[in-house]
């Protein structure tokens, strides 16, 4: 069981930036890969990036350019680097964590994190 805790979420203006950051905890050693879904009001849950512990990174191509994933190894800590942000970035993120075969498979969701974007 793998225990996810999101912070960094918040207010912020369109074009601003905002980090967020989620630390993992208990059974690190059953996964090997870490992400950020997000789901605005009235919308389906969708992924915005993943990154696994080999380093490699997966973006869904609206995010690409504008957001960045990061891990810290050490914290066992993902981060997610928002900048340029829309008002249609405004949403709950939710962390995830699971593995990366052959596809990118996450069983692990945290409670998630507010993001809203003022315009």
């Amino acid at each position: 069981q793998v225990q996810l805790v999101e912070s960094g979420g918040g207010l912020v203006q369109a074009g601003g930036s905002l980090r967020l950051s989620c630390a993992a905890s208990g059974s690190i050693s059953s996964i090997n890969a870490m992400g950020w879904y997000r789901q605005a009001p009235g919308k389906q849950r969708e992924l915005v990036a993943s990154i696994d512990f080999g380093g490699i990174t997966n973006y869904k191509d609206s995010m690409k350019g504008r957001f960045a994933i990061s891990r810290d190894s050490a914290k066992n800590t993902v981060y997610l680097q928002m900048s340029s942000l829309k008002p249609e970035d405004t949403a709950l993120y939710y962390c995830v964590a699971g593995k990366h075969d052959r596809g990118w498979y996450f069983n692990s969701w945290g409670q998630g994190t507010q993001v809203t974007v003022s315009s």
